[in-house]
């Protein structure tokens, strides 16, 4: 159970009215996570704004949600697991098998494995990444562009996972236990 108060959408007022409402429109729906954000409108306008930056980005939505199931397994975040799982196989469209070998930061494709790996590496040591590590991502074709949007993605997917974890956020998606 949760530890803060959902907030109701049909009785939210101000900001938070208005961020959910437009989590409605962007969702077609609003998750348990945006209801629980929703007690801080600063932390859910930042979560918003940081998801449509990303999105807007080089790294297309199959990575974005492989990377997400990765830090997601990383930082024992069952309710971001669930749902970028869900999200992965039904609107990226990305294999099973893959989603699976995301938990482990593995993919068959050798460039997804890469940005995969990175940003397993720059979780797992606060940035402190060896050179090494960095050449061997660039080697199979990562720019550094795509590692600049690793270190956005991990940042939007720390949030959700770090607040998730914190607030005992009901889920509400199909669970994936770590």
């Amino acid at each position: 159970m949760t530890n803060f108060t959902p907030v109701d959408p049909d009785s939210a007022t101000g900001k938070a009215a208005e961020l959910l409402a437009q989590v409605r429109k962007s969702l077609g729906q609003t998750p348990n996570m945006t209801k629980v954000m929703a007690n801080s409108p600063a932390l859910l306008r930042s979560w918003l704004d940081l998801s449509g930056a990303v999105a807007g980005g080089t790294l297309p939505a199959a990575v974005r949600e492989r990377l997400a199931v990765s830090t997601a397994q990383l930082n024992g975040c069952e309710y971001c697991l669930s749902a970028h799982t869900y999200i992965g196989a039904n609107i990226a469209k990305v294999d099973p098998a893959e989603l699976d070998s995301a938990r482990k930061g593995q993919s068959n494709d050798p460039h997804v494995a890469a940005l995969l790996k990175l940003s397993n590496d720059i979780a797992e040591n606060a940035g402190d990444v060896d050179d090494a590590d960095v050449d061997a991502a660039r080697e199979a074709g990562v720019t550094d562009e795509e590692i600049g949007e690793i270190v956005a993605n991990l940042a939007l997917n720390i949030l959700t996972n770090y607040f998730n974890v914190l607030a005992h956020v009901d889920n509400d998606w199909p669970v994936v236990s770590l």
